[in-house]
């Protein structure tokens, strides 16, 4: 089933448009690559869907469910995560807390604290500096906090707004061995990456935004080998 589908989707800065009728699907299980130039949308449509933008006109639904009609936290405690960009953890605050203010939409104590191990599980780096202040982090594991900390919503839906970004290229790869991680135990994504290729790589479908409106959709191995992508975006 789609887990998120967008339909004729319109938002609008003023007098500037930001998104001139988007359209476009997630399935279950799936990462979804969104890819274009600085400005071309992305991650408007990402806090658009997370409802941190109105949208000017259009429809989003996640799981079947009316999302314009839901208020922001409703959407988190729904299912859905974002990540943006930037990272955005609270810099004054320890790792373990970035982490467990990730979880307030939830109220079993128990799942929060299995939730919270699972996490360390999966990012030992994090277990190590669980009481480090976040802003003293490195940008790597700045990233797989903010990583961490949108999965102890446990969400069905993951947004994924340049998770490379401004990281050296081994940090890189190890964070898309995270995401790949995550998928393969089901975790559906949205993903929006300035590395082109490497985010095409990794996912089943992808789609380029140009200036607000979707120009090409396919499979991410097709975009990969589209001589239009490759010109405009792989080099």
């Amino acid at each position: 089933m789609n887990v998120l589908e967008i339909n004729n989707l319109s938002v609008s800065y003023g007098a500037v448009q930001a998104l001139i009728g988007v359209s476009l699907y997630v399935q279950r299980g799936e990462i979804v690559a969104l890819i274009g130039a600085n400005g071309a949308g992305k991650s408007t449509l990402l806090r658009t869907i997370s409802r941190l933008i109105k949208p000017k006109s259009g429809e989003i639904r996640y799981m079947g469910e009316d999302v314009l009609a839901m208020r922001a936290d409703t959407v988190v405690r729904k299912g859905v995560a974002h990540v943006p960009e930037g990272r955005r953890v609270l810099a004054r605050l320890s790792v373990e807390d970035n982490l467990l203010l990730g979880a307030y939409t939830r109220s079993n104590r128990p799942k929060i604290r299995e939730n919270l191990e699972r996490q360390y599980r999966r990012f030992p780096r994090l277990r190590e500096r669980r009481t480090q202040l976040a802003g003293t982090l490195s940008g790597g594991e700045q990233q797989m906090l903010a990583i961490a900390r949108a999965l102890m919503s446990e969400p069905q839906l993951l947004l994924l707004d340049e998770p490379s970004l401004g990281l050296a290229p081994i940090i890189v790869r190890d964070i898309f061995q995270i995401i790949r991680e995550l998928n393969a135990d089901g975790v559906t994504m949205l993903l929006v990456e300035q590395n082109a290729q490497l985010a095409l790589q990794n996912a089943q479908r992808g789609y380029v935004l140009e200036a607000g409106s979707v120009i090409l959709d396919g499979k991410g191995s097709d975009l990969v080998d589209d001589a239009r992508v490759r010109k405009a975006y792989l080099g």
